[in-house]
């Protein structure tokens, strides 16, 4: 096995289960996640000189993977309301992130759910968050605000969820 083999191999194995999680997250549906991580995988042992440099593999990963999501949305030309979705995305600790944080994250609108997703599920810093997202640092920071303050607001209102399931993630 070549070093870009080895180094490719254990990034992959790192990295899998945040990724998808994130983009669970953001798309919804576990299974689409699953598919646009691997296409985004693909994408990135194909260019995994350049991607392996990057700041941040992981982001990178997100982003193309959302990307693809949005192209296969672009494609069929409707959506599908997720309201019963009943999927369980799973935290970093291993145990499934609460259903009502879920649907809460996607109601939010699509900047700022791709923000809490990198910030908060990915634990990007503020800089490599908006340079994923190609926006500015005070960007990322105000739609992170209005997100958190959307999504305490949602939660609060769901007597079975408590304030703490969405901490306040500024760094």
């Amino acid at each position: 096995m070549s070093q870009d083999e080895a180094s490719f191999a254990e990034f992959f194995e790192a990295s899998w289960q945040p990724c998808v999680r994130a983009v669970t997250v953001s798309t919804g549906d576990v299974s689409r996640a699953e598919d646009q991580v691997a296409e985004a995988f693909a994408r990135a042992w194909i260019s995994w000189p350049r991607v392996r440099r990057h700041p941040a593999p992981r982001a990178w990963v997100v982003r193309t993977a959302l990307n693809a999501g949005a192209s296969w949305w672009r494609r069929r030309a409707h959506e599908v309301p997720l309201t019963e979705y009943d999927g369980a995305a799973t935290g970093s600790d291993g145990k499934p992130v609460d259903i009502a944080v879920l649907n809460a994250v996607r109601q939010l609108p699509a900047r700022q759910r791709e923000v809490v997703v990198l910030r908060i599920f990915l634990d990007l810093d503020i800089a490599t968050t908006a340079s994923q997202l190609a926006i500015a640092p005070g960007t990322v920071r105000a739609h992170l605000a209005r997100a958190v303050t959307a999504l305490r607001r949602e939660l609060v209102n769901d007597d079975t969820t408590e304030v703490d399931a969405c901490p306040t993630p500024m760094k």
